[in-house]
């Protein structure tokens, strides 16, 4: 069991204490004052470690399912004993250009905060060394740690946004660029790819909306009324992080279409070439051909210069062809 808790420490009036080794004694001792709570954290536990915090906590077997699982859509719900949310932060990795998701579960209730991270991409102790640096914000209790985690995970998803933004940027250079001679079929794969990311991405921003907007109102049992403003601006970050997110998925939409519009006035250019020579090699095949046939009665058969009469007439018709199509653009 030591294995999965990250951290368990008691908070009074915004400050953590020294208590006991065993979470549930600390638990007993957080309720016994009142005025203190638990936040325990665990990372990637089995069904069997986490049957104990669930029942020494009174968590909702749905919940614990959920929290279990790890494979749930951003969502807040409530329950008899507890309020339960999940948050999905996004990892970028700069060396793949890649995004991916981990999971976080957040259980807040009578005088406990539990959270349940799947995942190594997102840690929260930058988040509880920043709360324990506060105890303004920390003396408000589960609420505020509920807050500084979805802040930090939104806050994230705008710099994350950013990063795919320059790499948007690239690709878009890269695809409108006046001498592009790359790999059309690498370029498209690299198009779908990004776009891939950016679904991803959407997967984990667009559906944490509705669970902030309950947030921000009042009514959501186990969060303290005063906490609506600084839950608000958590939405406003999102609201401007699901536009950004938005306006990738339109640009590369865009880029998308683009390309194989490109590529389509590509091969026009190529079926011209190609008929073009096909043309020019039509005209000495037809007037060979009418020569290769055996008749008697052929015009200038006799004639000593009959031969390079007709090789001059193919190239003069060859280079008038030529000469037209150059100036129509079509070689």
């Amino acid at each position: 069991m030591r294995a999965v808790i990250v951290d368990c420490a008691i908070y009074r009036d915004g400050r953590r204490t020294d208590g006991p080794a065993d979470f549930s004694d600390a638990l007993e001792e957080a309720r016994a004052t009142g005025d203190a709570f638990l936040w325990i954290g665990l990372h990637e536990p089995t069904e069997k470690e986490f049957e104990l915090v669930s029942s020494e906590f009174g968590l909702h077997p749905l919940a614990v399912e959920d929290a279990l699982s790890a494979h749930q859509r951003p969502k807040l719900e409530v329950y008899d004993d507890s309020l339960f949310a999940v948050v999905k932060p996004v990892v970028y990795d700069h060396g793949s250009d890649t995004v991916s998701t981990d999971e976080l579960m957040v259980f807040i209730g009578d005088s406990f905060v539990v959270t349940v991270r799947h995942g190594d991409g997102a840690p929260l102790a930058a988040v509880r060394r920043r709360l324990e640096a506060d105890a303004e914000v920390l003396k408000h209790g589960p609420t505020a740690v509920l807050y500084a985690i979805s802040d930090a995970v939104v806050d994230h998803y705008i710099d994350v946004a950013g990063e795919l933004q320059v790499d948007l940027e690239e690709l878009e250079t890269e695809v409108f660029a006046p001498a592009a001679t790359g790999d059309s079929k690498n370029t498209a794969a690299r198009i779908y790819t990004f776009k891939r990311q950016v679904l991803e991405f959407r997967r984990a921003t667009v559906p944490l909306a509705a669970p902030m907007a309950r947030l921000a109102s009042a009514g959501v049992p186990f969060v303290r009324e005063q906490s609506q403003p600084f839950f608000r601006d958590v939405q406003d970050h999102l609201t401007r992080a699901n536009e950004q997110v938005e306006g990738l998925d339109r640009l590369l939409s865009d880029i998308l279409s683009a390309h194989l519009a490109q590529m389509g006035v590509r091969q026009n250019d190529d079926m011209r070439k190609i008929s073009a020579w096909a043309a020019m090699a039509a005209v000495p095949t037809m007037v060979a051909g009418i020569y290769g046939m055996n008749f008697k009665h052929m015009p200038e058969l006799r004639w000593a210069w009959a031969y390079p009469a007709v090789i001059l007439l193919m190239a003069g018709v060859v280079f008038g062809l030529y000469r037209q199509f150059k100036r129509r653009g079509w070689l």
